[in-house]
């Protein structure tokens, strides 16, 4: 009878370390212990993509959509009622350079936080290359998974796939990736036919599979028609998201544009078809702390790097052969001159440009420095916040262009053609209620109050 018991203890015991297991796998968080024989919960399969380093949205516009802070806040509402697999598709990083590699880091912390069960290898991932992927997975934590990308010897460049227990359901996640996003050192087999194949050796393991497809719209398409076996696919990037629709007994869907929208698919039963939406993350969802404070952390940590222009992907490339005296004087070569203008301009937001970064703490991103600063990365210009003092708003040479030449000998005329330039800006996404007549007419100005000094 001892011996007996003994053994049944320690089978209890077993027994509750691997549902701890299963239910600790990342993107399915233990839930409230329910009554014997209630039915189970709805399953609900969450899909990000084409977050394009958008941690949070900028905050130049009221109307901004996205961020990890709202996308948190989401997947808890919906975990509240829902067993929840949250997955991301790729094209999560906004560049190769140093600063969007340490951006990077910081979405996969965020997304690390929000227990994500799987991240697809998209374009932009891939350009990063096999090695910081690799490193990437191992200092975040996070899961990345490719089914069709392979490294230069031929290996896989990370897990083929995962299988996550949520609640009651077994959901095989795979990943593929367009063939037109090779790129040296990488090796990227034909969608379709990987995970076919693939698929014959997860035979049994599995009672949903679903496939996070980085392929193009017209390209996504095709590639649902080819694994019926898939229960989902949700891909991007495409030019819209596109809504939840169903092609053969496969689900498909498709998000895009900076992480703004996530695809929620959810079965609320086993015997009951999918349904799903793609939902915009608006203004109305509130932020997630422990999101907050990852924006945090990343914004200390921008401000002891201190990125030059030079580290990341804004600043303008320029012909080898620049002309002599392109090279930014600053504000006060330009009121020998402009006495008036230069006068009316210290009364104007351009301005003040950098005090309202310094506001919101962004002023140590490099992403919101080269539009609040003048002549980012380019000879005499904003270089790093070390250069804040000078250069740290958006003065005369944003527009004109660097006017070195131009103050030394008035009669040369300067580098840019001002009306030209409010767009590199003013875009739909940062200023959507940019008109330019009426802008424009706000901040003209025009002949040189000294004309003297004009040769």
């Amino acid at each position: 009878m001892g011996a007996t018991l003994k053994i049944g203890r320690r089978a209890e015991l077993l027994l509750v370390v691997s549902c701890a297991v299963a239910l600790a796998a990342p993107g399915c968080r233990p839930y409230p212990e329910l009554a014997v024989n209630s039915p189970p919960r709805p399953l609900a399969v969450i899909v990000s993509c084409d977050t394009a380093g958008w941690i949070v949205p900028c905050g130049c516009s009221s109307k901004q959509a996205g961020g990890l802070l709202r996308r948190a806040t989401y997947v808890n509402q919906i975990r509240g009622g829902a067993d929840v697999l949250l997955a991301d598709a790729g094209g999560a990083p906004g560049g190769v350079a140093p600063y969007d590699r340490l951006k990077f880091a910081a979405v996969l912390r965020g997304e690390a936080a929000m227990d994500v069960s799987a991240h697809n290898v998209g374009a932009a991932e891939a350009e990063l290359g096999a090695a910081v992927i690799r490193d990437l997975a191992r200092s975040t934590g996070v899961s990345f998974i490719s089914t069709n990308v392979r490294d230069a010897e031929g290996n896989p460049l990370v897990s083929l796939s995962r299988v996550v227990t949520c609640g009651s359901q077994r959901v095989a996640v795979l990943g593929v990736l367009s063939p037109r996003y090779a790129r040296p050192g990488l090796q990227v087999d034909p969608p379709g036919d990987a995970v076919l194949k693939h698929v014959t050796t997860l035979k049994g393991a599995y009672d949903q599979l679903v496939v996070l497809a980085y392929l193009p719209e017209e390209e996504l398409e095709l590639f649902v028609g080819q694994v019926p076996e898939a229960d989902l696919v949700i891909g991007g990037p495409t030019l819209q998201s596109i809504a939840p629709r169903r092609t053969g007994p496969t689900t498909w869907g498709a998000v895009t544009n900076k992480g703004k929208f996530l695809a929620h698919l959810q079965r609320d039963r086993p015997d009951l078809e999918w349904t799903g939406k793609i939902v915009e993350l608006g203004a109305e969802i509130a932020d997630h702390a422990a999101q907050e404070q990852n924006l945090r952390d990343f914004r200390e940590e921008l401000a002891r790097v201190d990125f030059r222009a030079d580290q990341t992907s804004f600043a303008p490339r320029l012909a080898r052969d620049l002309p002599a005296g392109f090279e930014v004087a600053g504000v006060e070569a330009c009121m020998t001159c402009h006495v008036d203008d230069c006068t009316e301009w210290r009364e104007t937001r351009h301005a003040h440009a950098w005090q309202t970064l310094v506001e919101k703490s962004s002023h140590v991103d490099p992403y919101c420095q080269h539009c609040h600063t003048t002549g980012y990365g380019l000879p005499g210009g904003f270089t790093s916040l070390a250069s804040a003092e000078l250069l740290g708003n958006v003065g005369c040479e944003a527009c004109h262009g660097p006017s070195r030449a131009h103050s030394l000998r008035p009669a040369t005329q300067t580098a840019y053609n001002a009306r030209d330039r409010c767009r590199s800006c003013h875009d739909v996404e940062n200023s959507p209620e940019f008109e330019f007549d009426s802008f424009w007419d706000q901040i003209a100005h025009g002949l040189p109050t000294n004309p003297a000094k004009v040769e």
